[in-house]
């Protein structure tokens, strides 16, 4: 197959070409309505059982990370002027179109007792703007007596204050949600310019907004510097602008059909797809590199432009199909996690890594074929005198050095082990923001005031509808509150057990003192005002569901982390809802909401992102079995491979730098990157061993000065294309970027000191010339066939000059 496909590639270059650009127009047009991501991406499968308690727990009370908050702490507030223009504030911001509620102490309802109806009702605590400074002072006095919303509402130790704003569900879900956060932003700065006052902003929804603009901004600013960075090196490498422009256009190519793909599978872009086309830009350079380069070694030889280009898909053509490959491999085994976010990265990133075989094989040299030949300028990088010294060093290294380089190794990973015990694992609800963001910061404020924003709830399932309402119930639910309340970095709890506080103090007009359960001197009473409540507000079934049979807790925590905020669930909020419940047999209880769901999450991450690099291994593994057909070979090629991973780990471990989902991803893709190295390398080792009498010394130097100069191109390449990541907000994606940088520098080191340090010591060299492994189609071609190429076969009609030229053609242009 391997050795008709230059004659396949290059007889039909125009007809593969024009359907190459054909489909990528397709692929354009099928890219045009890939939207972001505006829907919370759990990574809790949907066979979970949490993720299905929380699924029941949204169809009974909605949203839970639907409230956009914004916070004040500012003593000016309560001054007559400011306050009426907080008033307009909370206007405005009810009049956004999305915005389903806005509660704050310029909208505070007050639950009254209506003596002719004989029931409750919701009356505004301020009827009418005050008009003087007392008779504000009057009005917070009245807010203050109002316990329901005290430590919700209010921080009356401060005078810290929120308004809550409820977002519609299906504007939550959608790109006007992005819309709705401008505009509530916009009016909160004109708020402040106008008053001083500084407002503070979290929340769900904000957190989300931001996080997705900031993946959006980077998205194009990724591409952007990966273009230039790798245009720049492509440059320096082989000084010849047609080496730099058409590698891109084969990028720009596949970077389309990424987008393409995105749309076929009808994905959205969120915080790892939006990697997708810099990781694109940055793997398919080094193919282009290995062509081009092969080709300027052939040409150099014997000056024959269509004899190089068809020997450079002979004996490029295989490696390069089986390097994307085992690249690909190291995001398609992400397809096997149950996590969907993951799936959707290692298939559309899988994918495309191998459409750029495809890609680079058909126009690399379907357009050099119409360029004219190199001239002699353009393959001067082949004698590039620095890069022969380096090459020349590592040669004498590893035949005279060879063993200092085993101790080296052996002392640097034995280090690095020990790096590796330090390893955690950690991430946070608002990860990878910077230290100093407004986003961040305004968190603290949320968390300082009012003890956070992360909404955590608690399901507690009677077993018999109306039973969450029996007084016996409500006590004990109370007595979980109160447990609950006495927790640090937890907010003070809200369910049916305060509404029904809440309409006790009603029932005895506004005494705060009365602000308890109702006794059973009061209840038949007060039960007699609900029998004729209409629940107009909804306000009874925000707290229970629709049978009165389940009932809900509402919590906000401190963003702690996944690894405390674990602890906090487990070891302290479960224990004190067993405390109550726990000899109920006929009551369920189940701890939900979205805080839970990203806890349990990250370890479903990690958990299947270990998987993932093991089952690389594996299929690697098996690669390697059969490209060599050897075992010795097969444990050879995997160690200067499985020593860069030692040692990020180790770096992470002594720098503190956690394992959690961004970083994890960093290993599987490192290695299947890593490994194309170790097969360049033992490709052209054994043809060298063949060609050389299966003299192991001159086999390892001639491989090292053939393929050490390609290894070092796609080695910088790789490095400072990933390396561009640093330039995020996201702290995740900076550690995955430099991390996978330094993980790669490591791999180009080992594969040109260790490998070819351990062929020096544990291959004999021997080979049986009978046997051929997949790996002797590679590049494993005698001179004399060389010769046999009939450039002649490659004849189709043409006006271009170059094309069918004979050695003499080509010297004289």
């Amino acid at each position: 197959m391997w050795s008709k496909l230059p004659h396949i590639v290059l007889k039909y270059r125009l007809a593969l070409m024009i359907l190459l650009l054909l489909f990528t127009v397709f692929m354009g047009y099928m890219a045009r309505d890939v939207k972001m991501a505006f829907n919370f991406n759990t990574a809790v499968p949907e066979t979970d059982e949490n993720y299905k308690y929380f699924q029941d727990f949204k169809k009974n009370f909605g949203e839970d990370g639907n409230i956009l908050v914004l916070g004040v702490k500012d003593s000016s507030l309560y001054e007559l002027d400011n306050f009426l223009k907080y008033e307009a504030l909370n206007k405005k911001l009810r009049s956004v179109e999305g915005i389903t509620n806005v509660i704050s102490l310029a909208t505070l309802q007050n639950i009254t007792k209506n003596q002719d109806n004989r029931s409750f009702e919701l009356t505004p605590l301020i009827k009418q703007s005050p008009t003087s400074q007392a008779e504000l002072d009057s009005i917070m006095a009245a807010a203050l007596n109002l316990k329901f919303y005290s430590g919700q509402l209010m921080n009356v130790k401060n005078g810290a204050t929120l308004i809550l704003i409820t977002m519609d569900r299906e504007v939550l879900n959608s790109k006007l949600r992005n819309d709705v956060v401008g505009e509530i932003k916009g009016i909160g700065k004109a708020f402040s310019a106008d008053t001083g006052i500084e407002l503070h902003y979290s929340g769900m929804p904000f957190v989300r907004t931001i996080m997705q603009e900031m993946t959006a901004k980077e998205l194009k600013l990724f591409i952007v510097l990966s273009i230039a960075i790798t245009a720049l090196i492509l440059f320096l490498f082989f000084r010849s602008w047609t080496a730099v422009v058409f590698p891109l256009i084969v990028i720009g190519v596949v970077v389309t059909w990424v987008m393409g793909t995105l749309g076929i599978l009808q994905y959205s872009i969120n915080v790892l797809t939006g990697l997708i086309p810099s990781i694109i830009i940055v793997i398919g350079i080094p193919n282009s590199i290995y062509l081009l380069n092969k080709y300027h070694q052939d040409f150099a030889k014997h000056g024959n432009k269509m004899k190089a280009l068809s020997l450079m898909i002979r004996k490029i053509g295989l490696v390069t199909f089986i390097t994307n490959f085992t690249t690909a491999i190291g995001f398609l085994v992400l397809v096997t996690t149950d996590i969907t976010l993951l799936k959707e990265f290692g298939l559309v990133a899988g994918i495309n890594i191998l459409a750029t075989f495809v890609v680079s094989m058909v126009l690399i040299p379907g357009i050099f074929s119409y360029l004219p030949a190199p001239k002699p300028a353009q393959l001067k990088h082949l004698e590039f005198k620095v890069l022969g010294r380096m090459l020349t060093l590592l040669d004498l290294l590893v035949h005279r050095h060879r063993y200092r380089v085993f101790a080296i190794t052996f002392v640097v990973v034995g280090v690095s082990l020990y790096g590796v015990s330090k390893l955690y694992s950690v991430a946070y609800m608002v990860d990878d923001i910077p230290e100093e963001s407004k986003l961040k910061q305004d968190l603290y404020f949320f968390e300082e005031n009012f003890n956070g924003v992360m909404p955590l709830e608690i399901i507690v399932d009677f077993g018999k509808p109306r039973s969450s309402l029996n007084a016996r119930n409500l006590r004990k639910v109370e007595r979980l509150e109160i447990g609950l309340d006495s927790i640090d970095f937890v907010s003070q709890p809200i369910s049916i057990v305060s509404f029904a506080k809440a309409i006790r103090q009603a029932y005895y007009n506004g005494d705060s003192n009365r602000y308890s359960l109702p006794s059973p001197s009061d209840r038949n009473a007060i039960l007699n005002y609900l029998s004729n409540q209409k629940d107009e507000d909804g306000l009874l079934n925000s707290f229970v569901d629709t049978t009165g049979q389940v009932l809900r807790v509402s919590l906000k925590t401190w963003d702690l982390g996944s690894v405390k905020m674990d602890s906090l669930i487990t070891q302290v909020v479960e224990p004190r809802i067993n405390e109550v419940f726990g000899e109920d047999e006929d009551v369920h209880t189940s701890v939900t909401g979205s805080t839970l769901l990203f806890v349990k999450g990250n370890k479903f991450l990690i958990e299947n992102l270990q998987m993932s690099l093991l089952l690389a291994f594996a299929i690697i593994a098996v690669i390697m079995a059969i490209l060599f057909a050897n075992f010795r070979m097969i444990i050879i090629s995997m160690v200067p491979n499985l020593i860069p991973l030692i040692l990020t780990a180790g770096i992470m471990g002594f720098f503190g730098i956690p394992l959690k989902p961004s970083t994890a991803l960093i290993f599987s893709i490192a290695f299947g990157i890593s490994v194309d190295d170790s097969i360049h390398f033992l490709a052209k080792y054994r043809q060298e061993l063949f060609a050389n009498k299966f003299f192991v010394p001159i086999a390892i130097s001639n491989s090292i000065k053939e393929t050490g100069s390609s290894m070092l191109y796609t080695s910088i390449v790789l490095f400072f294309g990933f390396v561009i990541f640093v330039f995020s907000d996201f702290g995740g994606t900076v550690a995955l970027g430099l991390l996978t940088s330094l993980t790669l520098l490591f791999a180009m080191v080992t594969n040109l000191t260790v490998l070819p340090a351990l062929l020096m010591v544990f291959d004999s060299g021997k080979r049986d010339v009978n046997a051929h492994p997949l790996i002797e189609h590679y590049e494993f071609y005698i001179e004399d066939e060389d010769e046999e190429i009939d450039t002649q076969n490659l004849l189709i009609k043409s006006n271009d000059p170059f094309v069918g030229s004979t050695d003499k053609d080509n010297k004289d242009s």
